[in-house]
Order: structure tokens, then C-alpha cells, then sequence
């Protein structure tokens, strides 16, 4: 298979079969230095058109590396930035699948230009329009902005993502660190919402697709055939693997988790609940593999990377009116140096999502929700419209061990065991959250489905007048 017939492949693969129209086939460079000739750039190296996914309008470009690598020149940007003009009109999402070795360097300034269009297309759409990316083959230099600039980044195996080369990095080479592998870029950079093969990436993009609204006016709403008042029997054993809890309240068990190779520590995705989508924000505390082993520990706290990935989260599904819940099980914040660093500032854009939020927002305390992490977590102080707490729940200021050691400074090991006691029953109760408002509801885990599906059905009208302000600085 060619190189050419590859792009074009890619593109078959991904929509409804034969649904694929092509915009711009004739479209050829404009530059003739370094002998560069319109014969050498046929479609200027991108496939550019519009087609269907589950019968859902979307525009698609795919690079072609057998065109000078796939390299973005001046018409090659523009091809681009049109589809995403087309776009942002139609009201339908973009999704781009990339194989490049970046600027195409015989055009230089006007290859400079291009790819700046194609970040201003891309910022203009941001929160209009979904934007979906998938990395295949490379993706190198200022090309990176692209996927970054995109709501969701897939990437394949073997493919290659860096803003600079390992040896180009200063005291780092390959064989050091390999910062262009689709690894680092899932689980430490953070960048890539999933890496997998070819085709589990087109199965995953077209489901990521049925489950997004259209654009920022539209809705994404299925059919639901799974009991609304369904027990959820073995969800209150599920506390510490939130993904697993998350699974069970949604219709059918379905549950679409992002950026999943980072900040395992916070769980974010998007389920369906009586039909209709909802993102769900949640604290983990563990991971079990699929045969129920324990595989990962981590502290019931907010991390710098946690609160970063939740409140990117958040603030996509307020641009999409697609409705928030959270699962909160947190008793403070991550303590060590390299998040000491940032926790601070991660923290503050995460309250800062929460409370800007206009969307429907639902919060569930399932274990402890401790300090002001747990206000963090969509607290009512931040705009939780309902919040729902397991009859088993902790809420309060801190540990009433470590409360009672502060209040009773000095006593006895006895009287500050009974101060522990006494402020656990009087601060840390869960009844006595509900009897000053901050809990609407004290439910038992099993019944979680029917009571947030309830909330969010008598959410569905919604409507927040806010301060009239060009946005938020933070």
C-alpha cells in the first residue's frame, strides 16, 4: 500500500463506508524554489473533505508523508484552515490525523504563516466545535501545538510526538530518555488521551464522536434501554477504583475515560445516564486490573497533575453544556516538593472551573471529603447544584484524630482520645454536613444511579445569568 493510498486509507477507516467526500483534490504548492513543482505536491500533502460518523456530520483531514514527508506548506495550511472554517459554519466537529515531519522548509515564511492559520482556526473553534486528533507516523516541533490546540489526542504505538529531539534537550539523549515515544507522551507528558493500534484508535474516535454534542448548541443524547432505578449492589465496595464505581452507574456499564495514562490519582470520562451524556470527575485511590489484582496505591489527595486534568476536564464539558458529576474521596493535598511547587496554582484553576461552571453539577461524597480539597471537589461553596453523600461518609475540616490534637494541645493521650471521638461525632458525621445544608441527601452506595439520574433529569432546564465579563483570568 502507498503512502498516498495510506492517507486516504486512514480516512476510509475511520467514517461511514463511502460517506467520504474530498474537498480541495486539485490543490497543489504555489512555491517553486528548490525546484519544488505542483507534479511534486499533488493535494499539497493533505487529504482534506467531510463524511460521516454513525451518520453524524464531521470534517476530516489526513497528511500525506509520501508528499514531501507531509510537510505543512502554504497551501497545505490553508486546505486546513478552510475545513475548519467549513467546520465552525456547519456546526460539526474536525478531527485531524497527523503523519508530518513539520514546516516544509522551501517556503519558509509562508509555511511559518500557514501553520500559524491553522492555530488561529483552531483557537477560534475551541469550545465551538470538538477537535479530534490522532498521531500517526510523527509529529515533531511546532506541529505538537496542533493536537494540543485539539479537545482529545490519540496516538498510535510506534508513532512519534516532541516539540524538540531527545539529543537536542540539554544533559538528555535517547537512550536517557525518549521523549518522542507514544509512552512519555501518555503517562508523563500528559498529552495523549489514548495509545493503541490503528484501528482501536478509528473504533475509539467513533465512539468519542456518538457520545460529544455536535458543537456547543447541540446535545448528545441516545436511547437508553438499562433501568433508571437500577441497584448498583457492589458499588459501595468500589470506593478506592472510582473507574469501576463510575462503570457501574452508567447506562450499560459504558464509560469512556480520558487522559488515562496521567494523574492516575483523577478520573475523568464521560458515561451516559438516562440517555444523556454526562462527564464524571473522580478521586481514586487504587487501581485493580481486569481479574481484581490490586495494581496501583495511590493518597486519598488532590495532586498538582490531578487538579490540572480535572479542571481541563471541567471547563470542556461547561464549553459543551454537558453536565458534571464528581465522586469526591479526599482528605487534603499530595505532600511533597515537586508538587508543592504547583499545587497551589493547579488547585486554584480547578476551583476556578468548578465555580465558573454554568452546567448542571452534581457531587457525590463517597468516602471523605476532608479540608479544602474536599470544597474542591465541586463543594456546594463552589456550585454544586445537588450533593448526595453516602451514609458512610466523612466530612469535615480534617481527621478528627489530628483535630483533636491541635484542640487539646498539651492534655492527656486519654483526654485527647476522647476529644477525637467527640469531634468526630459532632463535625466529621455526615449528619451533621446535611444539618447545616451542605449535603442535600444522605443516600445508601447502592442507590447512587437512581438518585443522580434523578438530580440531573430535574437539572435539565438549567439556566445561570453570570457577570457580564469578556472571560475569566484564571
Amino acid at each position: 500500500m502507498s503512502n498516498t493510498t495510506q492517507a486516504s486509507q486512514r480516512i476510509a477507516s475511520l467514517l461511514d463506508e463511502n460517506s467520504f467526500v474530498e474537498i480541495g483534490a486539485k490543490v497543489t504548492a504555489r512555491a517553486t524554489d528548490f525546484n519544488v513543482k505542483a507534479t511534486d505536491t499533488p493535494s499539497d500533502g493533505v487529504v482534506t473533505g467531510y463524511g460521516v460518523i454513525n451518520g453524524s456530520l464531521v470534517y476530516v483531514y489526513s497528511q500525506d508523508a509520501s508528499v514531501l514527508g507531509g510537510s505543512i506548506g502554504e497551501m497545505h495550511a490553508k486546505k486546513i484552515a478552510n475545513l475548519y472554517d467549513m467546520a465552525i459554519k456547519m456546526g460539526a466537529p474536525v478531527i485531524g490525523l497527523i503523519d508530518s515531519t513539520g514546516l516544509r522548509l522551501e517556503e519558509s515564511t509562508d509555511a511559518l504563516n500557514g501553520v500559524g492559520e491553522i492555530y488561529a482556526a483552531q483557537a477560534l473553534a475551541s469550545g465551538v466545535i470538538p477537535q479530534i486528533t490522532a498521531v500517526f507516523g510523527t509529529c515533531g516541533g511546532g506541529l505538537t501545538v496542533v493536537p494540543a490546540l485539539s479537545d482529545f489526542t490519540f496516538m498510535e504505538k510506534d508513532a512519534k510526538m516532541f516539540v524538540n529531539s531527545p539529543d537536542a534537550i540539554e544533559g538528555n539523549n535517547c537512550n536517557k530518555c525518549d521523549n518522542t515515544t507514544s509512552k512519555f507522551q501518555f503517562e508523563e507528558a500528559g498529552n495523549v488521551d489514548m495509545v493503541a493500534d490503528a484501528d482501536s484508535i478509528y473504533a475509539a474516535i467513533r465512539e468519542l464522536v456518538s457520545i460529544l454534542p455536535d458543537n456547543c448548541e447541540s446535545t448528545a443524547f441516545a436511547d437508553c434501554d438499562d433501568d433508571l432505578n437500577r441497584v448498583c449492589a457492589d458499588l459501595a465496595n468500589c470506593v478506592t477504583d472510582t473507574s469501576i464505581a463510575i462503570s457501574q452507574i452508567a447506562d450499560n456499564g459504558s464509560f469512556f475515560e480520558t487522559k488515562a495514562g496521567v494523574a492516575k490519582d483523577m478520573v475523568t470520562g464521560f458515561i451516559k445516564l438516562n440517555g444523556d451524556t454526562v462527564g464524571v470527575v473522580a478521586n481514586r485511590t487504587e487501581i485493580f486490573d481486569a481479574d481484581g489484582n490490586s495494581t496501583e496505591k495511590f493518597e486519598a489527595t488532590l495532586s498538582a497533575r490531578g487538579c490540572v486534568k480535572a479542571a481541563e476536564f471541567v471547563n470542556f464539558c461547561d464549553a459543551f453544556e454537558i453536565p458534571v458529576l464528581t465522586l469526591t474521596n479526599t482528605t487534603g493535598f499530595r505532600a511533597c516538593m515537586c508538587c508543592e511547587k504547583r499545587v497551589a496554582k493547579q488547585a486554584a484553576a480547578l476551583a476556578s472551573a468548578f465555580a465558573n461552571a454554568t452546567v448542571p453539577k452534581v457531587n457525590v461524597v463517597i468516602g471523605k471529603a476532608l479540608g479544602t480539597a474536599g470544597v474542591l471537589m465541586n463543594s456546594k461553596a463552589l456550585g454544586a447544584d445537588m450533593t448526595f453523600a453516602w451514609d458512610s461518609a466523612v466530612i469535615g475540616t480534617m481527621e478528627a484524630k489530628h483535630a483533636a490534637q491541635i484542640i487539646c494541645d498539651g492534655k492527656s493521650a486519654e483526654e485527647v482520645d476522647a476529644c477525637a471521638k467527640e469531634y468526630a461525632a459532632l463535625q466529621n458525621n455526615v449528619e451533621s454536613a446535611a444539618r447545616r445544608g451542605y449535603v442535600d441527601t444522605i443516600i445508601a452506595a447502592q442507590d447512587t444511579r437512581k438518585y443522580v439520574v434523578g438530580a440531573f433529569d430535574m437539572l435539565y432546564t438549567k439556566a445561570v445569568d453570570t457577570p457580564a465579563k469578556k472571560h475569566s483570568t484564571k
